[in-house]
């Protein structure tokens, strides 16, 4: 049964994949015009809501958003764990209203499709690089003062082993916000790891599903500003991992 299971997770993945290309390759030439100029990234953005749409319709995602808190003016920066790549392709319909950028693993440029977007419209950043860690927060910084939120897992990367449990934070994005002085916004997943698991994990869970998503009260600048970036941290992972510790109780343990 496990075999079957597996088999049939496969298959999806391989669909998936499918539709990713195919989407990638029909929007490119409606978003690739548009990254010449400020204006243009953020109605290159909307265009990146619409695909998110339009993955989560081919590939029967439907999203449960159990808690929704009201957002605060942006821009912001938005913290969120990370469980699955599902959790990229999603949020840009989640949080539709304010136009953000992703923070990410430079790694992902390597990638052909993938990295030709992720060059103009997200921040990679050079984990293994002091330098140029420090300059992709510089750039982030101006990123914000230009208008855009920011997107990070302060994960750094999906956790390798006993999933969806949470690994402590990098500091990066609280010290961005407490430099720039806005609110953060946490998010959760709590099950996307059950509904497309690691790539490479060949016979890995792959299904079609409900993605369970909470948008949590968002921590004020006033918060950002009194705390340090580690007592940030700690509010924030508490807050991010409620939800899953409630949902999976031997997370507890």
């Amino acid at each position: 049964m496990k075999l079957i299971v597996g088999i049939l997770g496969l298959l999806w993945k391989l669909y998936i994949a499918v539709i990713f290309t195919v989407t990638s390759l029909l929007f490119y030439p409606i978003i690739r015009p548009q990254l010449g100029s400020k204006k243009g990234q953020f109605r290159a953005f909307k265009v990146f809501v619409l695909w998110s749409w339009t993955v989560r319709v081919l590939c029967f995602y439907h999203v449960q958003k159990v808690k929704v808190s009201p957002l605060p003016d942006g821009p912001y920066v938005i913290l969120a764990n990370h469980i699955s790549y599902l959790d990229i392709f999603l949020m840009y319909s989640i949080l539709p209203g304010h136009p953000f950028l992703f923070m990410g693993k430079s790694e992902i440029l390597k990638y052909p499709i993938v990295g030709a977007y992720f060059r103009r419209m997200n921040i990679p950043v050079f984990r293994g690089n002091r330098i140029k860690a420090a300059k992709s927060l510089i750039k982030a910084s101006k990123e914000v003062k230009n208008g855009w939120s920011i997107m990070i897992f302060p994960e750094g990367g999906i956790p390798d082993d006993n999933q969806p449990q949470m690994i402590p934070f990098k500091q990066g994005a609280f010290q961005l916000a407490k430099n720039l002085n806005v609110p953060i916004v946490p998010v959760t997943f709590t099950n996307n790891h059950k509904l497309f698991s690691d790539p490479t994990m060949i016979l890995g869970r792959a299904h079609p599903g409900v993605s369970r998503v909470y948008i949590h009260p968002f921590v004020s600048r006033e918060k950002v500003s009194e705390l340090t970036s580690v007592e940030l941290s700690d509010l924030c992972f508490h807050i991010i991992g409620e939800p899953l510790r409630k949902e999976y109780p031997n997370l507890n343990q």
